[in-house]
C-alpha cells in the first residue's frame, strides 16, 4: 500500500471529519497514515486566499456542510462558538507530541475539544489542562512551544507543504497525487491501494 500523508490544522472542522474517517479506514487496513501538522493560516496567508469559514455566505452553508457530512459518518461535530480558531500553539504542541510519541492521541483529543466539545482552543489554559489529563507534565511541555526550532519547524512543514501544491486543509498526498477535502477520501483510499 503507497503512503498517505494528510495535511492539517486542528482549525479545520473538514480534516475534524477526514480524521474520523482515517481512523476507521486504519483500523480496517492496518495501515498508518502519516499526519502533517501545518499551520493553515500561514497556508492561506502564502497562497493569498481567505478561509471559507471567513466569507459570511459561504459559512452559513459550511455550517450546515458540515452537519450533513457529520451525520452521513456517523461522527459527533459542533460548529465551534469561538470560530475562527487560533491554533499556533496547539499545532506546535503536535509537533512535540509527534517527537515524543503521543501526536494520535494528542490530534484526537484537540479534535474532540474543537469540534465535539466547542471548546475555546484561543484559551491557553485548555491546552494545559488537555495536556495534563494526557499525563503529560503541563509545564515542560509548553514550555517546549517557545522553543525556536519547534516555531521554526512549524513554519519549515507550512512551507513545504505549499510548495508540494498543499492550500487548505485537509489535503492528502499519496504518491505523486494530490486531493483536496474530505470528500476525496475514498479517492485517497483507492489510489494508496493501487
Amino acid at each position: 500500500m503507497k503512503k498517505i500523508e494528510f495535511y492539517f490544522d486542528i482549525s479545520s472542522p473538514y480534516s475534524y471529519l477526514a480524521h474520523e474517517q482515517i481512523k476507521r479506514f486504519e483500523k480496517e487496513n492496518k495501515i498508518k497514515v502519516n499526519y502533517m501538522p501545518i499551520l493553515l493560516g500561514g497556508i492561506h496567508q502564502l497562497a493569498n486566499i481567505t478561509a471559507p469559514g471567513l466569507n459570511p455566505s459561504r459559512a452559513k452553508h459550511m455550517i450546515k456542510d458540515l452537519k450533513i457530512c457529520a451525520d452521513w459518518f456517523k461522527v459527533k461535530f459542533q460548529f465551534n462558538r469561538y470560530f475562527p480558531l487560533k491554533t499556533v500553539n496547539i499545532m506546535r504542541g503536535a509537533l512535540v507530541a509527534e517527537k515524543e510519541g503521543f501526536l494520535n492521541n494528542y490530534v484526537d483529543q484537540f479534535y474532540k475539544a474543537a469540534w465535539v466539545d466547542s471548546l475555546n482552543l484561543n484559551d491557553g489554559k485548555i491546552l494545559e489542562r488537555f495536556i495534563k489529563n494526557m499525563d503529560i507534565n503541563p509545564k515542560s511541555f509548553i514550555e517546549k512551544l517557545s522553543d525556536q526550532k519547534i516555531k521554526d519547524d512549524l513554519k519549515t512543514k507550512t512551507n513545504n507543504a505549499f510548495k508540494k501544491g498543499v492550500f487548505g486543509a485537509p489535503t492528502f498526498i499519496v504518491g505523486s497525487k494530490m486531493f483536496f477535502g474530505q470528500d476525496r477520501l475514498e479517492f485517497v483510499f483507492r489510489e494508496a491501494k493501487k
